[in-house]
């Protein structure tokens, strides 16, 4: 199995707290497709893998 990334996948909790969002603000993102890119575990939960948490927060960058 290979690995994309080293570093360990991040928790909607790291991501809201990174953040300073709320989980129901994250998982409204989510519900309408604007959240970052999610993984769900065998048990139900989420993570995000941290390179594409980078890549999407790039792509919220404002160009102005």
């Amino acid at each position: 199995m290979s690995r994309t990334s080293r570093r360990p996948k991040l928790t909607i909790e790291d991501i809201c707290d990174d953040l300073r969002i709320s989980r129901s603000t994250f998982y409204d993102w989510r519900q309408k497709g604007r959240a970052p890119k999610c993984h769900r575990l065998p048990n139900g939960g989420l993570r995000v893998d941290p390179d594409d948490y980078d890549a999407w927060l790039r792509s919220c960058e404002d160009g102005a």
